[in-house]
């Protein structure tokens, strides 16, 4: 019985698009969804010249181009739509599908992106979806194909673009849905606890998740007192910051607030910069010098770096903290100071004096009221407003117009670990905001450090089990070759038995005698 050809192009058709449904089903379901991958493959399956992913804010009243294939980044470059401008704006107003043919005799065709209207002498046809999620359009979807390669499956591939552009606005939808509820939660919890955060007078302090807003409690409370402070966390995290704010909330306000980064004086000079010096007290000491603690008399000193500061000094500080008083080198006198003391340091204080590299005595004295200030990576919530506040800040200083940034590269943010903290975080924005060059800020402008399999397209095929077996080959070759081929050793750095070593060495049929040195086999 013979078949016909369209019988066959139909079924083989059909298998290829339900194969790509399925993978969309997956890549879509993920929380890292990388949208120009599912449009790169919609592009090669359709065999289109272009593929066009928008998405229209409502807030903004505008119609951002989301993803592409086939377009390059200055065609895409500062384009945006309205609704009922052009095609695009059409489809998002009216809610329904657009079909043109052929491009070079449509007078509605806009042709923002400046694309060929006629390819190897053939037209070229557009046909544009919307993307609807609960009767709500929030998108487009479209493609340029030649119209030589339409005739047969047209249709076929305008109902395909409109499942995916379907399965498109669930996804961008459920992320938008997740975003916003985030965001109420948020606002909720800060109204619930007073906006304490708005209460601090410091621009530069940025956080609404609630270990910041404990935070700002503790601020608000201990900066109307004269209490020591002992402000600890890890480097980057904004402790200078809290500082600030504790100063500038607290009665002595219009008085100095000296800054002293312990770490940076030279151990033999640290006493003569705290505490100043008589002339002629060392070499080079020509004349008398007040110290930071009579300049910030009345006022605040900020002793950054705290765990770095030498035994010796430790012990005048802590007579500076018990009785107010100060001795320059060299002098005999002592001096009446009136000094609120703030400290900070990343270091393990308790480890410090357990080693005898820091005084009990004095970390009682400065543990007064301890504020302890979070990384980054356990208030993630923080990111979102963090990002845009430095966008603001960019923008304000480099004097270029970043709109924005888009939810992939928030999900590359907000799964990084971040090691520098806010520190990192703001070197990395500001490198991402030099290299946007269409007012967003996109995921591949992200440092290589924060790209994921998904993002940089290296995801590993296959199934759990087989991508967990090619890691655990790997891992024994490498303790073979360390080793020299000695499976008793290359086992124990392992942490498995010798008889666990063996079933591996013959299940991967990995030949140990290969690793054995040539002198060892003479």
């Amino acid at each position: 019985m013979s078949i016909k050809p369209e019988t066959f192009l139909d079924n083989c058709y059909g298998s290829r698009e339900l194969n790509l449904l399925v993978e969309f089903s997956d890549l879509l379901g993920n929380k890292e969804i990388d949208l120009n991958h599912v449009i790169s493959q919609l592009g090669e399956h359709l065999l289109a010249e272009r593929i066009i992913l928008t998405i229209y804010n409502r807030e903004s009243g505008q119609i951002f181009i989301e993803g592409t294939y086939g377009v390059s980044e200055e065609g895409k470059k500062d384009i945006n739509y309205v609704p009922g401008e052009g095609i695009i704006g059409t489809v998002i107003e009216t809610g329904k599908p657009v079909l043109i043919r052929k491009t070079g005799e449509s007078e509605s065709y806009l042709n923002r992106m400046r694309t060929p209207l006629k390819v190897n002498g053939e037209d070229v046809s557009f046909i544009c979806v919307p993307i609807r999620y609960k009767n709500e359009t929030i998108g487009t979807l479209s493609f340029h194909k030649i119209y030589g390669r339409s005739h047969l499956l047209f249709d076929e591939d305008v109902r395909l673009l409109k499942i995916v552009g379907s399965m498109i606005g669930r996804a961008v939808k459920r992320r938008q849905e997740y975003a916003e509820e985030m965001a109420h939660l948020l606002n909720e919890n800060q109204t619930l606890k007073g906006v304490i955060s708005n209460q601090i007078q410091s621009d530069n302090i940025i956080g609404n998740s609630g270990k910041m807003s404990d935070v700002f409690a503790l601020i608000e409370s201990v900066a109307s007192t004269d209490a020591t402070v002992l402000i600890r966390g890890e480097s980057g995290v904004g402790k200078e910051l809290i500082a600030d704010a504790i100063h500038q909330n607290s009665h002595r306000k219009e008085k100095p607030f000296i800054k002293v980064n312990c770490a940076a004086l030279p151990e033999n000079l640290i006493e003569s910069e705290l505490f100043g010096h008589e002339k002629g007290a060392f070499t080079g000491a020509i004349a008398t010098r007040a110290g930071r603690f009579e300049a910030a008399d009345g006022g605040t000193i900020f002793l950054d770096e705290f765990g770095e500061i030498p035994l010796s000094t430790q012990v005048k500080l802590l007579r500076v903290i018990q009785q107010k008083e100060i001795e320059r080198v060299g002098a005999s006198k002592t001096i009446k100071t009136d000094v609120r003391i703030i400290c900070a340091t990343n270091r393990n204080l308790e480890e410090l004096i357990q080693k005898g590299e820091f005084r009990e005595d004095l970390y009682y004295r400065i543990n007064v009221f301890p504020i302890y200030v979070p990384p980054l990576r356990e208030r993630i919530n923080d990111i979102p407003v963090l990002a845009n506040h430095f966008i603001d800040k960019f923008n304000k200083r480099h004097g270029k117009n970043i709109k924005r940034i888009t939810s992939m590269a928030i999900d590359l943010l907000m799964v990084y670990h971040w090691p520098g903290n806010i520190r990192e975080l703001e070197n990395c924005m500001e490198r991402a905001y030099i290299l946007s060059n269409d007012g967003v800020i996109r995921a591949h402008n992200m440092p290589p450090t924060l790209q994921t399999a998904v993002s940089s397209k290296t995801s590993e095929t296959g199934t759990l089990e087989m991508i967990l077996e090619k890691h655990e080959k790997q891992l024994i070759i490498d303790s073979m070759v360390a080793t020299k081929g000695n499976m008793v050793k290359a086992a124990k750095n392992l942490g498995i038995t010798e008889r666990m070593m063996g079933i591996r060495i013959k299940k991967y049929n990995i030949d140990p005698k290969r690793f054995k040195s040539r002198k060892a086999e003479g």
